[in-house]
Parts: C-alpha cells; structure tokens; sequence
C-alpha cells in the first residue's frame, strides 16, 4: 500500500489483504537497518484475524522515499501522520522491535487516545550502542552488520524456520540489511539508525503518558538489548513480560512464540 506521507511516497505492507480503515489497525515498526519484511508472519496473521495492518517502511528504508528521519520522535510523527493519510480510525496495538519499540512507545505517548495496546519487541531504556559497535557502522558498515547478526541471533545454527523451512536466519537478515545500506546512497543507514537509538532520551517522560496496557517480548539471550535494562522502563510502564528462548532477532528465531505473545497483547 502506497501512501503520501508529508510530501514523500510512503509504503506499508498490508498483510495481504487489502487495507480496510474501519477494522481496528495493528501497527508494526521495524528496527534499525530492516523494512516491513522482518513482520510478515505476524502482520498476515493480524490482517486475516479480524485486524488492518500496516507494516511501515520509514523513510529512507525500503520502498519509502525520503531522507532517513533525524530522531525517534521525528519518526513517531511520521507514522501518526501516515496513520492519517491511510484514514486508520482505530489503533488496536502499535508493535515496534529495537529501534521500532523506541518509536512506538513515543507513538503511544503522543497519541494515547489512538493506541489500545503497547508491545515492544527486543527493548531496552536506556538503548546506548557501544562505541565501538558505532565507530565501526561509521566506518566499515558491512563489518558492522555482521557483528551484530552475530549478536542478534542465538546460535550459529539456529534452527531453519522463518520465513519458511531452510532459511538461513544470518544470512537473510544479512542479505537484507547489506541491501538497505546500499539503497541509501545518501547516508549511511545503518550509523543513522544506530545514532538515532543512541540519542533518544525521553523514554522515562513518554512512559508517564502512556495510558494503555504495556507487553513488552524480551529475548533471553539477546546482547544487542539486554533484558537487564528493561527493569527501569518495565516498571514506569507496567509491562507484561514474555521472556523466550531466543537472541534480539526475535520474529525470525522464535517466530512462532513471537506470534503466541501478540495474540496475548491483543487478547
């Protein structure tokens, strides 16, 4: 589905069906580096379950057209003004994975009226990156993406499961983000985005404004986002935890209790 979203060409996967803006609408917003596709088993379940679904590009990744937007709360206006453009007329959930999670509690906190459900996928507050992690997706942004499909998945040898049987989890998630990176001939995606999850420090204060039920879906193994700097926010927001066995790449490692955990925040 394409839309015009302050001025720009905007996309949102649909979940294969058509949109219909009078069904409660379940929002996915991806992280840093990916697009609409790390979402498609959950956004196709939503959509032939009784929800519309949007599954974002942000700008500047994917079939989005624009800039990269400079900051998390830049990004949390944007996709309330696409949620406009689409004529969205409820939020049943807005789910956002990392760099996403940030952006959808921002959306929840601006907009509490327009959101029934919070659930942060692969979170932490403070999201600090490393200087090392951000001084090497500066300067040698392919090495920089596979250190972090390293960190992001378990195992070496995950399990072949998502999208379907016999994929390999490192390399698609690396095929995908080499892909963005090369998109974006204008900047480098992948030091923005990290940039963009290290400076965000409002989540204390948009946690006071949040007014709906919170889930938050933790990795047990994730390094990229540890669950230990999940207790502050988890307390400001109430959250429900659903802990899995799993890294920070959590749709494609645990796809199926992934998808347990959203039907539960949407219960």
């Amino acid at each position: 589905m394409e839309l015009m979203v302050q001025g720009q060409r905007a996309y949102a996967y649909t979940g294969g069906k058509p949109f219909d803006a009078t069904l409660p609408c379940v929002v996915f917003v991806h992280g840093a580096l990916n697009d609409h596709s790390v979402w498609t088993l959950l956004a196709r379940w939503c959509a032939h379950h009784g929800y519309s679904t949007l599954a974002v590009d942000q700008p500047g990744h994917g079939r989005s057209a624009g800039a990269p937007l400079p900051s998390v709360e830049a990004l949390a206006d944007w996709t309330l003004a696409l949620l406009d453009a689409a004529g969205a007329q409820g939020v049943a959930a807005v789910v956002g994975h990392s760099m996403g999670s940030l952006i959808a509690l921002e959306i929840a906190a601006r907009a509490p009226q327009r959101v029934g459900r919070l659930v942060m996928v692969g979170t932490a507050y403070p999201m600090k990156v490393s200087d090392a992690l951000l001084s090497t997706a500066r300067d040698a942004p392919l090495k920089a993406i596979d250190m972090v499909n390293a960190f992001s998945l378990s195992s070496l040898a995950n399990k072949p499961s998502y999208p379907g049987p016999g994929m390999w989890l490192h390399g698609a998630s690396r095929a995908l983000m080499r892909r963005l990176q090369r998109a974006q001939t204008g900047t480098n995606l992948f030091h923005h985005d990290f940039s963009v999850c290290d400076a965000y420090a409002r989540g204390l204060q948009a946690a006071a404004a949040v007014e709906c039920p919170v889930h938050f879906v933790l990795g047990k193994q994730d390094q990229m986002t540890s669950p230990k700097v999940t207790r502050d926010i988890a307390q400001a927001l109430k959250a429900r935890l659903h802990t899995l066995d799993c890294g920070h790449a959590i749709m494609q490692e645990q796809p199926d209790g992934m998808l347990q955990a959203l039907q539960a925040a949407l219960a």
